[in-house]
C-alpha cells in the first residue's frame, strides 16, 4: 500500500497527515475495503482509477465512523445505495479487468 493512498485516505476523513497513531488502522481499513471491491466486483482494484478510489474512501470512512455495530438506518442505506451504484459502475466497465 503506497503512502499516497494513505495521506488521501487520511484527507478523506479530514485526519491530520502527520497524525500517524491510527496508520496501521487505517492500512489496515484500507487493504479491508480493497478487497471488498474486488470481491464484490471481480475486478482488480486500481489505485489510480478515481472510481476505484472513491469507493475505497466511502467504504473507509463507514467502518471508520462506525466502529460499532449499525443498524439498518438512514446512514447503511445511504452508503448501500451510493456503493452499490459505484461498485456496478465498476463492474460493468471495468470488466477487462477482472480477475
Amino acid at each position: 500500500m503506497s503512502q499516497e493512498l494513505l495521506n488521501e485516505t487520511k484527507e478523506y476523513l479530514r485526519i491530520e497527515v502527520d497524525y500517524t497513531e491510527e496508520d496501521p488502522f487505517l492500512s489496515n481499513l484500507i487493504l479491508a475495503a480493497k478487497e471488498y471491491v474486488k470481491n464484490a466486483t471481480s475486478v482488480v482494484v486500481d489505485d489510480s482509477n478515481g472510481l476505484h478510489r472513491l469507493a475505497i474512501f466511502i467504504l473507509i470512512s463507514h467502518w471508520y465512523e462506525n466502529r460499532e455495530a449499525v443498524s439498518t438506518g438512514s446512514v447503511s442505506k445511504n452508503l448501500e445505495f451510493s456503493l452499490k451504484s459505484i461498485l456496478l459502475q465498476i463492474e460493468n466497465c471495468y470488466s477487462g479487468d477482472v480477475l
